[in-house]
């Protein structure tokens, strides 16, 4: 059960829930009426055009009417793994638009907001929107999270404490044991959000499972996933966050847009967690070829983040911008970060066998004179 003191702005309080009408479902499971005339939200009776039924034959009526506005099909999955009651799971156009939803409902002109740095930037911008203040938390110089530093500004009691676990750009994680000491550090009117993207790459006896860890803390609290990385659904643009309490949810319901994830996104992750043997290999494949980059990578000198996730932080001890054009110019895509102090690392996403060999080859001729 979560804290009873909310940390919502009192804004989002006063806005009542949108009414989204009634999806089909709802009337057959309602009113048991063999036919429905839909005539509530000014859908086109024709449907999309027959050239997109060309491209995916199956699309129906996914494309032709509104999607269920809170996706109640996944969401009731999602609830059962993680055995939570459904009011507490929120969907989201990626995990990236629930940070924002989140920031919207919780941070006032003023307010701290902690996360660690290098940090996912959209933790940092939509608090600044918001008109909140950013408290970064540094890794150490060996790149991994400075526990004394992190527990240090939760006892400065911020507003929210927001970070990836494990770490975006970096890879590193805290432990079972350090995310236990962040919970019992954490002040009552503290929302934590854990941003878990890559957890499906990082689960093992070293990763905590903070749904588990937070469910009985009493602390508000949101623990962040997203269907972009490991399912490989990025085009699609969906994620979910698993809440506290039903409440919170609702609140966090209320600054979202009212279909902000479309019908064909919820069926196809509905699909993709059908399909664990698709899940098993695409791990399998992100672990194996990890390990193969940071041995080849670190055999040629340069230092690499303890990672966790399907991405490397590298240290090209140079600009990492004139380090990313110059593997562009060998058609390697690379992220070169550019938040202050870490200009000189890139981020390399573990792709398949033939991509890392090709990035490893363009890597080598950086140092080859010839």
């Amino acid at each position: 059960m979560a804290n009873p003191s909310s940390p919502i702005r009192q804004e989002i309080r006063s806005i009542a829930p949108y009414n989204a009408g009634l999806t089909l479902d709802e009337v057959r499971a309602r009113y048991d009426v063999p036919d429905i005339a839909k005539l509530g939200s000014n859908e086109n009776p024709l449907g999309p055009s027959p050239k997109l039924r060309q491209l995916f034959p199956d699309i129906g009526e996914l494309a032709r009417l509104y999607p269920d506005p809170q996706g109640r099909a996944l969401c009731r999955r999602l609830a059962a793994d993680f055995r939570v009651d459904d009011g507490r799971v929120i969907l989201g156009n990626g995990s990236e638009d629930l940070i924002g939803v989140i920031c919207r409902s919780v941070v006032r002109p003023g307010d701290t907001v902690a996360t660690l740095y290098p940090s996912f930037p959209l933790h940092e911008d939509y608090t600044t929107l918001m008109g909140g203040k950013v408290e970064r938390i540094a890794v150490t110089d060996d790149l991994t999270i400075d526990m004394d530093a992190l527990l240090d500004a939760v006892s400065r009691k911020p507003r929210m404490l927001m970070f990836s676990n494990p770490m975006n750009p970096v890879g590193c994680w805290l432990s079972p044991a350090e995310l236990s000491r962040v919970i019992a550090a954490l002040d009552p009117e503290t929302l934590i959000v854990v941003d878990e993207a890559y957890a499906e790459y990082a689960a093992g006896e070293d990763y905590p499972d903070a749904v588990a860890m937070l469910k009985d803390s009493g602390r508000n609290w949101v623990v962040l996933r997203t269907f972009s990385k490991a399912f490989g659904l990025a085009g699609l643009r969906i994620g979910y966050g698993i809440v506290s309490d039903a409440s919170l949810c609702d609140f966090f319901n209320r600054a979202r847009t009212p279909f902000n994830t479309n019908a064909i996104a919820q069926a196809s992750a509905l699909a993709a967690l059908d399909d664990d043997e698709h899940l098993r290999h695409s791990l399998e494949l992100a672990l194996t070829e990890r390990a193969r980059l940071r041995t080849a990578v670190t055999s040629l000198g340069y230092r690499i983040a303890p990672s966790k996730c399907n991405f490397l932080f590298i240290d090209m001890r140079a600009d990492a911008s004139q380090v990313a054009e110059a593997l562009l110019r060998q058609g390697v895509i690379v992220k070169p970060w550019k938040q202050q102090g870490f200009e000189s690392f890139i981020r390399v996403s573990i792709g398949s066998r033939k991509e890392n060999d090709q990035f490893l080859q363009a890597l080598a001729a950086l140092d080859d004179p010839a």
